[in-house]
């Protein structure tokens, strides 16, 4: 295997926490034991800790199904949270710019998240007397949002006269759950969820997979990357020497220390999707029994002129990482001029456009540095495949250390668990009446108090 080519970069990870450097040597046995706990965790194939076998799993079902997925004019993809956040990821980080505006000889894709009546409607009338497959996916196929749209699309195929069932695809537990017994029963293809990988956690997993490899990414080189990435953190025991324990363990400590923010801030549109999958990844992982931090998810440079005043001059409460891309796919120059009216800005003149943006980067750095704001700096001499999948599992594996140091479980979520009580309960859902009767009470004391204009 190649190198991956990424360099992280830790040297003002401190910011002005005083003693940091202790803490961190601190912290060398607890993150050891982290190490242990996945590992022995994933070797029993526990709940929640399936992600890290995910680089060994056998392609041949996903890239089969994608073979058959690319034969459509349009996939509508129904999931949201995990079940979605990883397919945008793929497909922003490594598909053609506004691929669904192309003609590229590959689907159309539309990705039906949030259960907004409009954005359906919507997506029908894109879809509307062309080819198209559905694709469901929810681990339990008991997902309100995913199954209230599931459904609607899926009547509306019929009613257009299609053979719905067979355009129908479902990614769910091999074994349990609505859309498995769906599956079952009327025939439609189906890939399976491993039972111990969580939803957040199942970007590698078909979740993600298989529409990106239908539209073309190259996700064998995914799963390499993440594979090279698993080898490479595996090999280094000690957290001076392992990037991830030193993330996972400054994460940590800043947390404790008054920082209740993690910022994380790509200098990349291919990576703006990534920031939006690490909140939720972080968010529902590490947030609990009143530990943690927050996600901030913020894109170079265009935050640099919305949020870089509040990082470098408001409260020192936030950790923040910068990515950067040091060699970007089509790089342009900005072109040489001789009109005297544009002469205060002959220093562009020549120079290539990736390269300011990556001194745009370099430069908020800088400044988060003078601020004694903590910072750390991780830079992908390119952006491809293999570089996407090791850095999805480096954060993956940082998470779940950070979890384990909180002493935590990294892989519930019973503050969503909790929502959806609630949301079935008001929805008519059978056995939900007392969460209904609660809920209705709750969200009663919030209108207490309102004011109408």
């Amino acid at each position: 295997m190649g190198r991956l080519s990424i360099n992280f970069a830790f040297g003002c990870a401190s910011g002005r926490e005083k003693g940091f450097k202790n803490r961190l040597e601190a912290l060398e046995e607890p993150c050891t034991e982290a190490v242990s706990w996945i590992e022995n965790g994933a070797r029993a194939d526990e709940a929640g800790f399936g992600w890290y076998n995910l680089t060994e799993r056998d392609l041949s079902d996903v890239l089969n199904t994608a073979e058959w997925l690319s034969g459509y004019d349009s996939v509508i993809h129904v999931g949201i949270g995990g079940s979605a956040l990883g397919n945008l990821m793929l497909h922003q980080a490594l598909l053609p710019m506004y691929f669904n505006e192309r003609n590229l000889g590959i689907p159309k894709f539309y990705l039906a998240d949030n259960p907004d009546p409009e954005k359906a409607s919507a997506i029908w009338e894109r879809v509307r007397g062309t080819k198209t497959a559905l694709i469901g996916v929810s681990k339990s196929g008991a997902t309100a949002e995913t199954m209230s749209q599931f459904l609607w699309f899926r009547a509306r195929m019929e009613g257009a006269g299609g053979n719905v069932d067979g355009d129908t695809l479902v990614i769910t537990d091999p074994r349990n759950g609505v859309f498995r017994s769906y599956a079952n029963a009327v025939g439609c293809r189906s890939l399976a969820i491993p039972p111990s990988v969580g939803g957040r956690f199942s970007a590698l997993s078909a979740c993600g997979l298989v529409t990106a490899a239908a539209l073309g990414a190259d996700i064998k080189n995914v799963i390499s990357g993440a594979a090279e990435m698993k080898h490479i953190l595996s090999g280094l025991r000690e957290l001076s020497a392992n990037p991830a324990l030193r993330l996972a363990a400054a994460s940590y400590i800043h947390s404790v220390s008054g920082r209740p923010m993690t910022v994380l801030m790509p200098y990349s549109n291919r990576l703006e999707t990534f920031a939006e999958w690490f909140a939720q990844l972080w968010g529902e992982s590490v947030g609990k029994d009143g530990a943690g931090s927050t996600p901030v998810r913020a894109l170079g440079a265009i935050d640099q002129h919305s949020q870089v005043q509040l990082y470098t001059a408001g409260p020192d409460d936030k950790f923040y990482t910068i990515i950067n891309v040091a060699n970007r796919a089509n790089e342009i120059e900005i072109p040489k001029f001789t009109d005297e009216s544009l002469g205060s800005l002959s220093y562009l003149s020549g120079r290539k456009m990736g390269e300011m943006l990556s001194c745009e980067a370099a430069s908020t750095v800088s400044a988060l540095v003078k601020a004694d704001r903590p910072v750390v700096w991780i830079e992908l001499e390119r952006l491809d495949a293999r570089t996407l999948g090791g850095l999805i599992f480096f954060y993956e594996y940082m998470t779940a250390v950070t979890g384990r140091l909180i002493r935590i479980n990294p892989f519930d979520q019973p503050g969503v668990e909790q929502g959806k009580r609630y949301t079935y309960g008001m929805m008519g859902r059978e056995t939900y009446e007392e969460d209904a009767e609660e809920a209705v009470g709750l969200f009663g004391r919030v209108k207490k108090d309102a004011i109408s204009v």
